[in-house]
């Protein structure tokens, strides 16, 4: 399906409704990065990403009928318990572009409260758990209100579809474990319009896989997302970037499949520092790495080399590191990251995260 537009997703005229839905939906790491767009949030090469447990945004939505006819969006919105304009204004604007999608939306008035488990615009894909957890509270509306979207399929496709015109990484979020954005020929049913899961592709290593993030600094980022993935369309090694994410995606999905430690974590760090290359080749160009990112870097390979353990690092577009390795070397990973990592964290602060199984529902008693 190319558009969801749907005119009939409207409340009829004497109807009047009022509820809630509460949704906590997790970050999530690419490991083969989407760093360029087109169109209305396309994907320039196709990504594939861990689904975290840990780092999530916690999203309740109330609604009820609005007193007006105005096709204006009400929304009262607060994060952290705050008001907060510059997210709100953010949300307008979403709601908004998917008025067609969701005609409803302009006969609600909406109440949000969202809020984080880690640093906001800090490099750990914050507009991706926010904005599927957005996506699911408003696919949950509509199977609510119309009685549509009972297939789980159909209500997670229909989110992932949702979640992307919000923040392209989104789409991902909605799936556990893994999930893959962007049309591919390794990929059935790939698509660059929503995320599918692969899950069921893995192998049983990944499953548990730990993934702790190094909070080197918590300060937002000095270039949004947005802006960097703007900044692609004057990079000149844009289009061999595009290539070498598609030609890297293939290999690591064998490396997937097989549990090959060494394969995926040779990728995986590429492409970490490949992004960061892209971004130091913009027009502009900017630096999000710190001296402790690198310093950390250089920590682990070393870390690595004299113990043989599997553990390999990436990077958002942030400073900070995440560490990714198998459950069964927990122990003496978390150990080194205890005494030579952490004292180059700001505050000491580590999120101890892992693979997870994606959004959940907060059910009232």
């Amino acid at each position: 399906m190319d558009s969801y537009i749907n005119a009939n997703l409207r409340l009829s005229a004497n109807q009047s409704v009022a509820g809630k839905t509460h949704w906590i939906s997790p970050s999530n790491l690419a490991l083969i990065k989407y760093w360029g767009k087109y169109g209305r949030q396309l994907p320039c090469n196709p990504s594939i990403s861990f689904t975290l447990d840990t780092a999530v945004t916690e999203t309740m939505l109330q609604y009820k009928s609005r007193t007006t006819t105005a096709e204006s969006i009400e929304l009262d919105f607060q994060f952290d318990g705050k008001p907060n304009e510059p997210f709100r204004a953010k949300l307008l604007k979403f709601l908004d572009s998917i008025k067609d999608i969701f005609p409803f939306i302009a006969q609600l008035h909406f109440d949000i409260q969202s809020s984080n488990s880690f640093p906001h615009s800090a490099g750990i894909a914050s507009s991706a758990s926010s904005m599927s957890a957005l996506a699911i509270c408003l696919c949950t509306i509509e199977r609510t209100l119309f009685g549509t979207l009972s297939e789980e399929k159909d209500f997670y496709k229909k989110a992932s579809y949702i979640a992307r015109l919000g923040s392209g990484s989104a789409c991902r979020s909605v799936y556990p474990t893994m999930a893959v954005w962007g049309e591919t020929p390794e990929v059935a049913d790939s698509s660059n319009l929503f995320a599918v899961p692969y899950e069921a592709q893995l192998h049983p290593i990944f499953h548990d896989f730990k993934d702790d993030i190094l909070i080197v600094s918590k300060g937002e980022k000095s270039v949004s997302s947005t802006a960097g993935h703007g900044l692609m369309e004057g990079n000149i090694f844009a289009e061999n970037r595009y290539a070498q994410a598609r030609t890297r995606f293939a290999n690591l999905q064998v490396a997937l499949q097989k549990g090959d430690l060494e394969a995926f974590g040779q990728i995986t760090e590429n492409e970490a520092l490949t992004l960061h290359a892209l971004m130091m080749t913009s027009e502009p160009s900017y630096i999000l790495m710190r001296p402790n990112t690198l310093a950390q870097i250089e920590l682990l390979r070393a870390f690595r080399k004299d113990t043989g353990h599997p553990v390999y690092f990436s990077l958002d577009a942030g400073p900070n590191l995440h560490l990714l390795y198998p459950a069964n070397i927990a122990s003496p990973v978390r150990d080194f990251i205890q005494s030579e990592l952490l004292p180059l964290c700001e505050d000491n602060k580590m999120i101890a995260d892992q693979v997870g199984k994606g959004p959940r529902a907060v059910v009232y008693k």
